[in-house]
């Protein structure tokens, strides 16, 4: 018995003072380490093991299928030269200006090719109204990589103003339409300048050449296209500060941006195209004039069986006597109660 306890319960060994210990008491020391955080279960356990080997299977078949770099050149270039990409290759907002999309970089992104993108959700925060996401962008060919972590409020600008969100739609479209923009530029980062900048200006030619048709019938086209969603040409006039006989190709580009961003919500009619300032005339048209004598207000114009008043610069013995005519004839129209009848 004695040589089984000291078999699995060594004594300790004293050598010049220093108090070592021995295998056992090693082992125990490891196995009271702290243990892994909580109970996985056995469908996590295999998505983690699935994304490891995915991520090390991409990089494997990039390092063994590396790019065509004269094919990317060219679909590049093929795509680009179709209108139906060209129109969505740029955006215009009014506090951001103009540039290129976020649906050009991943339509360049997927010509590029071994290339891996997108937006992840890191944390929501219902109590701070706040959301955390990072979106990256990794050429696995090369082993660039590009991200970008964000804080996100629940909010959106209306105006000048700030405010809150409060769906859960809402939350996660506000999200996504960040982490996009945010994603844009992560592809903007790994892709080469020159790619980037051959495809805008070859977008730009395309939208500029439109689909064949003469530069008058694409001017119609596009009057009838903001007309359906109710801008009038007079707007338009007035954005591009010229009349319509004198607009050029460009300018025909130029618009159908405009129409496409608000077509996407990046921006609204009343930013592109605000309403004219009010004159003076028309604060004076629309005045109301108080009659004498506590009378009820009378707006002139509002019945036309009632004369128009006075100009403003009458003396006021007739603005007086214009006020009781009015409130006599009122009088006079008015029928009698049901008793008196």
């Amino acid at each position: 018995m004695s040589d089984l306890q000291e078999r699995h319960h060594p004594p300790l060994v004293r050598t010049k003072g220093i108090k070592v210990t021995t295998n056992n008491a090693i082992d125990r020391m490891n196995s009271a380490a702290p243990a892994l955080p909580g109970w996985v279960s056995q469908s996590t356990a295999v998505e983690q093991a699935r994304a490891v080997a995915e991520v090390q299977a991409a990089v494997v078949v990039a390092q063994q299928c590396p790019r065509n770099m004269r094919r990317a050149w060219d679909e590049m270039r093929l795509a680009c030269s179709r209108l139906s990409l060209a129109e969505r290759a740029f955006y215009s907002v009014p506090n951001r200006g103009t540039g290129p999309s976020v649906h050009l970089a991943r339509e360049l992104a997927r010509i590029w090719g071994n290339l891996d993108y997108g937006v992840r959700e890191l944390r929501r925060d219902d109590v701070r109204s706040e959301s955390e996401v990072q979106a990256f962008a990794w050429d696995q060919e090369t082993n660039v990589r590009s991200s970008r972590s964000l804080i996100i409020p629940h909010a959106r600008m209306k105006g000048k103003n700030r405010q809150p969100l409060t769906d859960l739609a809402d939350i996660y479209l506000n999200n996504q339409n960040v982490g996009a923009r945010a994603v844009r530029e992560c592809l903007f980062t790994v892709l080469p300048a020159d790619f980037v900048g051959e495809a805008q200006d070859l977008c730009r030619e395309t939208i500029n050449k439109g689909d064949g048709k003469p530069l008058n019938q694409r001017i119609d086209d596009m009057l009838a296209a903001f007309a359906g969603i109710g801008v009038k040409t007079p707007q338009i006039e007035t954005r591009l500060g010229r009349k319509r006989g004198h607009w050029s190709a460009s300018d025909v580009a130029d618009l159908r941006v405009v129409f496409q961003s608000i077509k996407r919500s990046e921006t609204t009619i009343d930013q592109e195209f605000p309403p004219p300032p009010v004159t003076e005339a028309e604060i004076a048209a629309t005045t109301v004039h108080q009659p004498a004598s506590g009378a009820a207000p009378v707006t002139p114009g509002a019945d036309s069986s009632l004369p128009a008043a006075p100009s403003p610069d009458a003396d006021a013995e007739a603005r007086a006597q214009w006020s009781r005519e009015q409130e006599e004839e009122w009088l006079a129209n008015q029928e009698p109660p049901a008793g008196d009848q």
